[in-house]
């Protein structure tokens, strides 16, 4: 392993969620209090059905199960897409680059959620419905 050290540039620093000391604190208090800890952060996500219990785990070999909001119900595309139109709509959310590094292009979270639409209306004509698992196979 290389011991070299790249420094954060301070324009990074600046814009950071949290500083060091903050980072920290909230790393001790996942260890000390997990439910508590990922409780709170759950709660910044819009649930459509709240969960009660953050976690259910059994570390037995015999019934090795690690469960988190299990009894919470969630619509990924409203938490990552739809909550966020009114104000960052003509932000950028994600960056398309291609093969070549010059090649790229910045998609807003706009044009993302009518893409994302589209994409499940084409899922709908195709028979997928609430609740359907679909995997997308997308080689490298």
């Amino acid at each position: 392993m290389s011991d070299t050290v790249f420094s954060v540039p301070q324009e990074c620093k600046d814009r950071a969620y949290m500083t060091a000391a903050q980072y920290e604190a909230a790393y001790a208090e996942s260890v000390r209090d997990p439910d508590g800890f990922w409780g709170k952060e759950a709660a910044r996500l819009d649930w459509l059905t709240p969960f009660t219990k953050v976690r259910n785990v059994s570390f037995d070999p015999a019934s090795l199960s690690i469960k988190w909001f299990e009894d919470g119900a969630l619509n990924v595309a409203a938490n990552c897409l739809d909550r966020h139109l009114a104000a960052r709509g003509g932000q950028t959310a994600i960056i398309w680059e291609g093969d070549d590094p010059s090649e790229s292009k910045h998609i807003s979270y706009a044009e993302l959620h009518e893409q994302v639409c589209r994409f499940a209306n084409v899922l709908k004509a195709h028979g997928a419905g609430k609740g359907d698992r679909v995997t997308i196979y997308m080689p490298m």
